[in-house]
């Protein structure tokens, strides 16, 4: 894990090994659906980049949270987002979706 302006990036391999701990940590993934539904990881919120805006409220500020996508750019925007609103308990998973090696479910 290594600290960059603000929030964390994490690689896939850690996130995985989180899920199967089931820590106490929000994973969101910001691709949009037609993305998702090709393959994601289960169990992870699905709020597109397109409607985060409005659906950030979905999230819990307090709680630390891993956001994916499917290479780690529009992740890793979202955490440089939340980084200027002063929040640092942001994860981005290096690498995405292209880098995942864990189970995938497909469809919503």
């Amino acid at each position: 894990m290594s600290e960059e302006k603000g929030w964390k990036e994490v690689s896939p391999q850690e996130v995985e090994k989180w899920i199967k701990e089931k820590k106490d940590i929000q994973f969101v993934d910001v691709r949009e659906v037609e993305e998702f539904e090709a393959g994601h990881i289960e169990g992870v919120t699905l709020i597109p980049l397109s409607e985060f805006g409005e659906r950030m409220k979905e999230i819990d500020l307090d709680k630390e949270t891993v956001f994916i996508c499917r290479s780690g750019a529009r992740s890793g925007r979202v955490c440089e987002y939340l980084s200027s609103l002063g929040n640092d308990k942001t994860y981005n998973m290096v690498g995405g979706m292209l880098n995942w090696t864990g189970d995938v479910k497909r469809g919503l």
